[in-house]
């Protein structure tokens, strides 16, 4: 079934609903046809997500036999809790019968006891497991050899991979790197959104994964080729976005994927032709849903921090945080100060460094920001 609303803002459809990504996508393919691993490097939000999907779903159409596998680990706060989900993910999924996946799990799975259940509408078991701390690396290790074991052709997506860096364990990265060497029957994607952790990761000579992969960084969809999507999908259903208007979210949102795509999905439900006026009204609308979560956020970081943060959502993108005219018109406290606040905020991900300068993350909690009280 086709989406009542084309503009999608979670999960994925088909190419038909997916705007561009086609050079990426065609490198995506090319790797992972040709043995390579790689990298894909994304602000949260921009899309890779959707990428990984739309790159599955062509390579899924080119061989059928193909298994294609996704995980997002930026809940795991530990080696244990990547294992639970890593087996979750993977055990069961490359078999074609069912009796022959509880065999081969059997065969593999011998440090915990795993638990079956089964897909109604698939058949597919789905297994669950349940690991001791003095375990959890002994069963990493049988999940990995589960996967060397197959004759079939596997990819695996490990969304927000630079979470294991912050896992308390030693090591894991080089104990992860000992074992996806050795599987050439398996590719995998790391895609994270933290860009100095993703490259440190990859980039560094000192780190386990130098160089293993194909970096692939991702940014804004083009302007016209996003407008003629959206314009197109408007006039689908006899509805008209101007081409000044979808420019002006553009410009709105800094070309960022997730924020365009949620104000064309209200706009669409309008079912009328767009203007300004309704632009308007529609982000009304959602900051005012959002400002008691933002109210509640805001409550658990200093006044200061505050103040950086609305300093910095009405400046829109400030280069030279700590320049003294920056501080002073803001009224801001010590360079000091402002830079132990900066900290906090990026690492809780409020504040995001462009190469044009630092800028809040949730585009509509800036427009919250700036109606704000000073």
């Amino acid at each position: 079934m086709k989406p009542n609303n084309p503009f999608l803002i979670v999960g994925y459809h088909s190419p038909e609903f997916f705007c561009d990504r086609e050079t990426e996508t065609a490198t995506i393919l090319d790797a992972l046809k040709n043995g390579r691993n790689i990298t894909l490097i994304a602000p949260r939000r921009m899309g890779k997500t959707g990428l990984i999907c739309n790159a599955f779903h062509h390579l899924k159409e080119q061989k059928s036999d193909i298994v294609t596998l996704y995980m997002d680990i930026y809940s795991t706060q530990s080696i244990g809790d990547f294992v639970r989900l890593f087996a979750n993910t993977v055990l069961g999924k490359l078999d074609a019968a069912p009796q022959k996946a509880l065999n081969r799990i059997s065969q593999f799975i011998r440090s915990c006891r795993p638990v079956f259940t089964f897909d109604e509408l698939t058949g597919v078991p789905k297994v669950t497991i349940d690991v001791a701390p003095q375990d959890e690396k002994s069963t990493l290790k049988e999940i990995f050899d589960y996967l060397a074991s197959s004759q079939r052709h596997c990819c695996i997506a490990i969304d927000e991979f630079q979470q294991i860096a912050e896992y308390p364990e030693k090591g894991i990265e080089a104990l992860l790197r000992s074992y996806i060497q050795f599987l050439p029957n398996v590719n995998f994607i790391f895609a994270g959104s933290k860009q100095h952790l993703m490259q440190e990761m990859f980039t560094s000579s000192k780190r386990p994964f130098y160089q293993s992969t194909q970096l692939i960084n991702i940014g804004s969809i083009d302007r016209e080729t996003y407008a003629d999507f959206a314009i197109g999908l408007f006039a689908k259903c006899s509805k008209l976005l101007p081409r000044d208007v979808f420019y002006a979210i553009y410009e709105m949102y800094d070309g960022h994927t997730w924020y365009i795509q949620y104000l064309l999905n209200r706009l669409y439900g309008y079912n009328q032709d767009v203007d300004m006026v309704m632009v308007s009204d529609a982000m009304e609308q959602i900051v005012s849903e959002q400002s008691y979560s933002y109210q509640t956020l805001l409550k658990s970081y200093s006044a200061g921090q505050v103040r950086l943060l609305k300093a910095i959502a009405r400046e829109g993108c400030v280069k030279e945080i700590l320049a003294g005219d920056f501080i002073s018109r803001n009224r801001l406290r010590a360079a000091s100060s402002v830079s132990a606040s900066l900290k906090r905020l990026q690492d809780n991900e409020l504040v995001y460094l462009t190469p044009q300068g630092y800028i809040i993350y949730d585009r509509f909690m800036r427009e919250w920001l700036r109606q704000q009280a000073f």
